[in-house]
């Protein structure tokens, strides 16, 4: 009985000794920053994009992809080029139909049309003077793009059914990625 009597007793000091510091920081007057002295700067916490938000995003990359790649096809001088829109289709054409099978199962289906982002994207592409640089740079913007949405939603996606999808197109961004270094 002594025993825990003592324990008792120090815990209600320790207790007591909290409360005394909390109640002491409360009082304490926040330091001001000088004149040469910044204030520490806030960092944005990344909002979790909504499993709507990613389908329709993700859905709508896909979409551009493909019609550009298609347009590469017919407008490209290049062989290198050609192949790679090649390959774009497919991989593309590929994490569409992960990413509406996925969202069927939550009642989400990516879009069918373009965004009007994408669509004043692909005018640019069909009327460039230089098809090859304009699709470059515009493939290296949007697979940029993408590989940012898909890595935030496999890292902090709201979809347990999503994530998986997201976390299987960040290596397929990343190789076009470094592919596009080639062109």
């Amino acid at each position: 009985m002594h025993r825990t009597s003592s324990l008792l007793r120090q815990l209600l000091t320790l207790a007591a000794l909290l409360s005394a510091c909390a109640q002491q920081e409360q009082h304490r007057p926040a330091p001001s920053p000088t004149a040469t002295e910044a204030p520490p700067p806030r960092r944005a916490q990344p909002v979790a994009m909504s499993a709507a938000d990613y389908v329709t995003r993700a859905g709508a990359i896909d979409l551009y992809e493909i019609a550009a790649a298609e347009i590469a096809l017919q407008r490209s001088g290049s062989g290198s080029v050609r192949d790679f829109a090649g390959m774009m289709i497919r991989a593309h054409k590929g994490t569409s139909s992960q990413l509406s099978f996925a969202g069927r199962r939550l009642d989400l289906l990516p879009a069918r049309t373009m965004t009007r982002k994408y669509q004043v994207m692909m005018e640019q592409l069909r009327s460039a003077q230089s098809f090859d640089a304009a699709y470059k740079s515009q493939q290296l913007k949007v697979h940029r793009e993408a590989l940012a949405i898909h890595s935030a939603y496999a890292t902090r996606g709201s979809s347990p059914t999503l994530r998986p999808v997201a976390s299987a197109a960040v290596p397929i961004m990343q190789r076009h990625l470094r592919l596009l270094r080639y062109l």
